[in-house]
């Protein structure tokens, strides 16, 4: 499954004091594997210097619209056309009232108002400012416009005062980014997910349960948010932020993360089962903890239900996908899986290269046979699985 080619970000700096998160971000969208031309206004280049930039993304810096160094000589409309979005972040209160009433009085302005592609602003200012009738005005006239306003978020700013305009941080304005250009495969659909692991109490302190981080499951709710599904994600205990956007349901045992299944899938179009489900619980947990003593101690265990199994087997059921964690032959595990419990697909990967990991290799298993998602971070991998799901469930319900 091939990638599609790196977009490329036409960065925009302008004069506020969150100009210092503009080369996070600048990193952190070169590291997502993004091309990054950067423009800076006057004002921007006193909080932060051009060569810093530049130094960063390897590419000269656009200060000037009488840049005499374009071969073209149209400094102020050539480098919108070779970029898939602008971005200006920070965008202070100054530049979006620019943008809102059409003004191009210096380079960075003059290429908003000539682009032929999107446009996002990362707003940054005092919060008397944000919240002025003016700013608000400009916001809604943007939006209209059809810009993208990633933010503002509320805390701490740089005049000591607290409340709504700072910069979101260069983490999360780096995901909206990606988010953005996320193909919208999902729009109408409600996906359930389950993800992490599940906990079986032996007594009031002890336990069975594995070592599953969450991050696949987490990871493939991103990306179905990304690709404009409703999310519900029912997760076993993780040390996970849950994804913004998403319904999340906290669970335990399996028993609970069983009932919360049935509570959401009625009305799911697709359920991907990513959580490791313990196969079995004590029959019998002790309400107080058992004491330890020199005898041998022995367990009785009794089969936990198989949630996707059971969901396979409704008389209507969703789009199921389920997944299988195996130390040695995946295929042959994988594909019994797959057909034993009737599923449309099934994803397969070595549990000892994943586990706790941030990357890992998946391989798909369908009716046309196997596909590999070569080694990567595991939102790009959940990205292009579910690009593979809707190829799959388009297929499966014309």
């Amino acid at each position: 499954m091939e990638q599609e080619p790196a977009k490329r970000i036409l960065l925009g700096v302008t004069g506020g004091i969150a100009a210092y998160k503009a080369a996070e971000l600048l990193r952190l969208l070169m590291k997502q594997g993004m091309e990054v031309q950067v423009a800076m206004t006057e004002a921007a280049c006193r909080f932060i210097t051009p060569t810093t930039m530049q130094g960063l993304s390897g590419k000269p810096v656009l200060t000037s619209q009488w840049d005499t160094g374009m071969a073209d000589g149209m400094a102020h409309i050539s480098p919108s056309r070779a970029a898939d979005a602008i971005v200006i972040a920070p965008a202070t209160a100054d530049f979006i009232a620019k943008l809102a009433h059409g003004l191009a009085n210096d380079l960075l302005s003059s290429l908003c108002l000539a682009r032929n592609c999107p446009l996002l602003v990362a707003p940054a200012m005092n919060r008397e400012m944000w919240q002025s009738a003016a700013t608000q005005r400009n916001i809604a006239q943007l939006l209209a416009d059809g810009v993208q306003v990633l933010g503002p978020d509320c805390g701490m700013q740089a005049c000591g005062e607290e409340g709504m305009g700072r910069m979101l941080e260069a983490g999360r304005l780096a995901q909206d980014i990606a988010a953005f250009f996320q193909p919208k495969l999902f729009s109408g659909k409600k996906i359930l997910i389950t993800a992490g692991p599940t906990y079986e109490a032996i007594d009031a302190v002890r336990g069975i349960t594995n070592r599953s981080s969450g991050k696949m499951g987490y990871a493939i709710a991103q990306a179905a948010l990304e690709q404009g599904a409703e999310v519900v994600l029912v997760s076993g205990p993780t040390a996970l932020a849950k994804p913004r956007g998403a319904q999340g349901v906290d669970v335990v045992s399996a028993a609970q993360m069983f009932e919360a299944v049935q509570q959401h899938v009625g009305d799911c179009d697709i359920f991907i089962g990513v959580a490791a489900v313990a196969d079995y619980r004590v029959a019998q947990p002790s309400e107080q903890k058992i004491k330890k003593s020199a005898a041998a101690l022995t367990l009785e265990l009794v089969p936990n239900p198989d949630i996707l199994a059971h969901v396979a087997g409704l008389p209507d059921p969703p789009f199921c996908v389920g997944f299988a964690a195996e130390s040695e032959d995946l295929a042959k595990h994988a594909e019994q899986k797959r057909c034993v419990k009737n599923l449309p697909l099934l994803v397969g990967n070595l549990a000892q290269q994943a586990i706790g990991s941030d990357e890992n290799e998946l391989v798909l298993f369908d009716d046309s046979g196997s596909h590999v998602l070569p080694r990567a971070d595991k939102l790009t991998l959940a990205r292009l699985l579910m690009q593979h799901i809707a190829q799959r469930y388009e297929g499966a319900y014309k």
